[in-house]
């Protein structure tokens, strides 16, 4: 299990996932605090690709999913146990 740090460009996200019978986990929404510590919850439209790959500006391990949030494309990323978003 890897261990939750803090990183400039790591952002911490809440995450409702459907796990499906041959174990694809496909994130649903996700729900995170803004600067002003107001609630967000954003709604995936699309995962367009999974695949096993570190985040680049935050470093650590674990599985990106390219998602899609109306015309924005948005990387969130599953470590272990934490999910975040690249900043």
């Amino acid at each position: 299990m890897t261990a939750k740090r803090e990183n400039q460009y790591k952002q911490y996200v809440s995450v409702r996932a459907d796990h499906l019978p041959d174990g694809t986990v496909l994130p649903r929404i996700f729900k995170f605090t803004d600067a002003r510590g107001d609630p967000v919850r954003c709604r995936i439209d699309a995962v367009l690709d999974i695949r096993e790959a570190p985040s680049l500006k935050a470093g650590g391990q674990g599985i990106r999913y390219t998602c899609r949030i109306g015309d924005k494309r948005v990387y969130l990323f599953h470590d272990d146990l934490y999910w975040f978003i690249e900043l």
